[in-house]
């Protein structure tokens, strides 16, 4: 997991860089970037909206589809990652405890 995290650590700091590059911090606030990111999702919703679910399935076989996926994909993780950096959230850590808190919650079938 080491790596995972310090990879994720690197693409934060990317992330940090292009935007102080760019000056754009002072538009990197929590409601900004929450907005932004429910923008995101719902345009990576969009490929999915009118598709049959077995069509959904198969949306990857498209070299153009699995394009469009994969960057919306990169667009909702990029503004995850940054509203949890300037919220000083972990999302490794949070998720791990979402997870923790989720296999009380919903017990395993007897």
């Amino acid at each position: 997991m080491a790596d995972s995290s310090s990879e994720l650590d690197r693409t934060v700091e990317r992330l940090r860089e292009f935007a102080a590059a760019r000056s754009w911090e002072r538009f990197h606030t929590p409601k900004n970037l929450a907005t932004a990111l429910v923008v995101e999702a719902a345009e990576l919703a969009e490929i999915f909206q009118w598709l049959t679910p077995e069509e959904s399935m198969d949306v990857m076989s498209s070299e153009a589809s699995a394009f469009r996926v994969r960057d919306e994909i990169a667009d909702v993780l990029a503004y995850l990652l940054q509203i949890a950096d300037v919220c000083g959230v972990d999302p490794l850590v949070a998720l791990n405890e979402k997870i923790d808190r989720n296999e009380i919650r919903f017990a395993k079938p007897s």
